[in-house]
């Protein structure tokens, strides 16, 4: 990310969940009313025109072809997520992280956060252009407590208590596209302090395969992902290995429960018509949970 600019990659985010939610009720898989507010006029124009199916459907196709399988895994990661977290507050978290919160919304349009705290922490310029953007939404911005930071430079543990974080409650951490920009000492130290919350506390995360970035051609569609991201001025510096990331998490107090790629998770959300989704399948979202035994 560049100094002093807001993330691009979350604008784009915003922009898939915008176009979900302009589809017909009975086909979407969530409904994010807020994310056309934070994009910029002609994206917020290209989601007024996909109200008709026609363009709908070529505006779809269009970013499917440019970003393979970009849309579909994130639209799909985001009803995999929302669904993690309603179990987790179903079942006891009384607070929630949300780590690289970007333009994200869920503390607004999840009904099962509601009574919950909701901490959300992002570099300095992200937040305040998400601030900026919420301006005049009619949404109340004091339902989040916003901790600017950035996770490459900041002591997270040290911000979030500033802030009223509790440590000994239940606590559930969304950590979603953010590890992928950072580098492993940030990553570790997330994990370690995430290890260090209340027992029962949940961590959902996404990552990248790490072969994505030493040979990307192994990858459908990765080359061109890459070379976007990297154009925006946020280039990919992370990734891990599937098969080792149940150790590397133990490592930390924090024991696996669920690890999917892309294409378990669009099969999860649109059932048989994932099998026509491509790209993306090195993208993968995990689900762990602090285990002090």
């Amino acid at each position: 990310m560049q100094p002093g600019k807001f993330s691009k990659t979350a604008q784009f985010m915003a922009l898939f969940r915008a176009l979900e939610t302009a589809r017909p009720a009975g086909r979407r898989l969530f409904s994010d009313p807020l994310a056309a507010g934070f994009l910029d006029p002609s994206l917020r124009r290209l989601v007024r025109w996909s109200a008709s199916p026609p363009v709908s459907w070529f505006i779809r196709a269009f970013i499917d072809r440019f970003w393979p399988g970009a849309r579909t895994s994130g639209v799909a990661r985001t009803r995999l997520i929302d669904d993690w977290v309603a179990d987790a507050a179903a079942s006891g978290a009384r607070q929630v992280v949300l780590l690289g919160a970007g333009f994200d919304s869920r503390a607004w349009r999840l009904p099962a956060l509601e009574g919950l705290r909701v901490f959300e922490v992002d570099h300095p310029a992200t937040a305040a252009e998400k601030r900026a953007r919420m301006a005049g939404s009619g949404d109340d911005p004091s339902r989040v407590t916003s901790v600017a930071l950035d996770l490459d430079r900041a002591s997270l543990g040290d911000h979030l208590t500033s802030a009223g974080f509790d440590p000994t409650k239940v606590t559930m951490v969304v950590w979603e596209g953010v590890t992928n920009y950072l580098n492993d000492a940030a990553v570790d130290a997330v994990l370690a302090w995430a290890g260090t919350l209340a027992a029962g506390s949940r961590l959902i995360f996404t990552y990248v395969h790490r072969g994505v970035l030493s040979e990307p051609t192994r990858f459908a569609g990765a080359p061109r992902i890459l070379l976007a991201v990297a154009s925006a001025g946020e280039p990919w510096t992370y990734g891990m290995l599937p098969e080792a990331l149940a150790g590397e998490l133990h490592a930390f107090g924090l024991r696996l429960i669920a690890d999917l790629g892309a294409d378990d998770y669009r099969a999860r959300c649109f059932g048989g018509k994932a099998a026509h989704m491509r790209g993306y399948g090195f993208y993968r979202a995990a689900l762990a949970v602090v285990d002090h035994a």
